[in-house]
Protein backbone atom coordinates (compact mmCIF):
# COMPACT_ATOMS: atom_id res chain seq x y z
CA UNK A 1 0.00 0.00 0.00
CA UNK A 2 2.83 2.32 0.73
CA UNK A 3 4.23 1.87 -3.00
CA UNK A 4 0.87 2.52 -4.30
CA UNK A 5 0.46 6.07 -2.43
CA UNK A 6 4.27 6.74 -3.69
CA UNK A 7 2.96 6.28 -7.10
CA UNK A 8 -0.40 7.63 -7.30
CA UNK A 9 -0.21 10.83 -5.05
CA UNK A 10 2.67 12.75 -6.95
CA UNK A 11 1.05 11.45 -10.25
CA UNK A 12 -2.19 12.85 -8.91
CA UNK A 13 0.22 16.53 -8.64
CA UNK A 14 1.90 16.32 -12.19
CA UNK A 15 -1.20 15.25 -13.86
CA UNK A 16 -3.09 18.51 -12.39
CA UNK A 17 -0.26 20.73 -12.84
CA UNK A 18 0.14 18.92 -17.04
CA UNK A 19 -3.56 19.70 -17.18
CA UNK A 20 -3.67 23.26 -15.98
CA UNK A 21 -0.49 24.35 -18.43
CA UNK A 22 -2.09 22.18 -21.38
CA UNK A 23 -5.53 23.85 -21.02
CA UNK A 24 -4.10 26.84 -20.72
CA UNK A 25 -2.91 27.02 -24.03
CA UNK A 26 -5.44 24.59 -26.28
CA UNK A 27 -9.15 25.30 -26.13
CA UNK A 28 -11.22 21.80 -25.40
CA UNK A 29 -13.52 22.82 -27.82
CA UNK A 30 -11.19 23.21 -30.78
CA UNK A 31 -10.03 19.03 -30.02
CA UNK A 32 -10.06 16.84 -33.33
CA UNK A 33 -10.16 13.28 -32.36
CA UNK A 34 -9.79 11.02 -35.65
CA UNK A 35 -10.10 14.16 -37.84
CA UNK A 36 -13.39 15.31 -36.36
CA UNK A 37 -14.44 17.56 -34.15
CA UNK A 38 -15.00 16.79 -30.57
CA UNK A 39 -18.44 17.63 -29.28
CA UNK A 40 -18.20 16.75 -26.05
CA UNK A 41 -18.66 19.09 -22.93
CA UNK A 42 -15.79 21.39 -21.69
CA UNK A 43 -16.27 19.51 -18.10
CA UNK A 44 -16.01 16.09 -19.73
CA UNK A 45 -13.12 16.80 -21.81
CA UNK A 46 -11.19 18.20 -18.78
CA UNK A 47 -11.80 15.23 -16.90
CA UNK A 48 -10.35 12.46 -19.33
CA UNK A 49 -7.27 15.09 -19.90
CA UNK A 50 -6.62 14.89 -16.11
CA UNK A 51 -7.26 10.70 -15.76
CA UNK A 52 -5.15 10.18 -18.93
CA UNK A 53 -2.67 12.52 -17.67
CA UNK A 54 -2.76 10.72 -14.15
CA UNK A 55 -2.84 7.36 -16.01
CA UNK A 56 0.69 9.02 -18.33
CA UNK A 57 2.32 9.90 -14.74
CA UNK A 58 1.60 6.82 -12.57
CA UNK A 59 2.71 4.65 -15.18
CA UNK A 60 5.90 6.84 -14.97
CA UNK A 61 6.25 6.70 -11.90
CA UNK A 62 5.49 3.07 -11.72
CA UNK A 63 8.44 2.48 -14.11
CA UNK A 64 10.70 4.68 -11.64
CA UNK A 65 9.95 2.45 -8.77
CA UNK A 66 10.49 -0.63 -10.78
CA UNK A 67 13.89 -0.01 -12.24
CA UNK A 68 15.00 1.39 -8.75
CA UNK A 69 15.21 -2.03 -7.17
CA UNK A 70 18.35 -4.00 -6.54
CA UNK A 71 19.52 -7.45 -8.23
CA UNK A 72 18.65 -9.37 -4.65
CA UNK A 73 14.83 -7.80 -5.27
CA UNK A 74 14.84 -8.88 -9.00
CA UNK A 75 16.24 -12.18 -8.50
CA UNK A 76 14.31 -13.53 -5.73
CA UNK A 77 11.20 -14.12 -7.15
CA UNK A 78 13.15 -16.11 -9.62
CA UNK A 79 15.56 -18.09 -7.24
CA UNK A 80 12.50 -19.02 -4.99
CA UNK A 81 10.38 -19.97 -8.29
CA UNK A 82 13.32 -22.42 -9.08
CA UNK A 83 13.92 -23.79 -5.72
CA UNK A 84 10.33 -24.42 -5.33
CA UNK A 85 10.04 -26.62 -9.23
CA UNK A 86 13.02 -28.47 -8.33
CA UNK A 87 11.96 -29.81 -4.86
CA UNK A 88 8.82 -30.78 -6.34
CA UNK A 89 11.06 -32.59 -9.15
CA UNK A 90 12.92 -34.54 -6.22
CA UNK A 91 9.78 -35.99 -4.39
Amino acid sequence: MKQLTWVLWPSFVVAGVAEVLFFTLIDPQQLYLFGEPVDWSRMTIYSLGFFALWATCAGSSMLTCFIQRDAAEVNSCLVAAACKDRVALRR
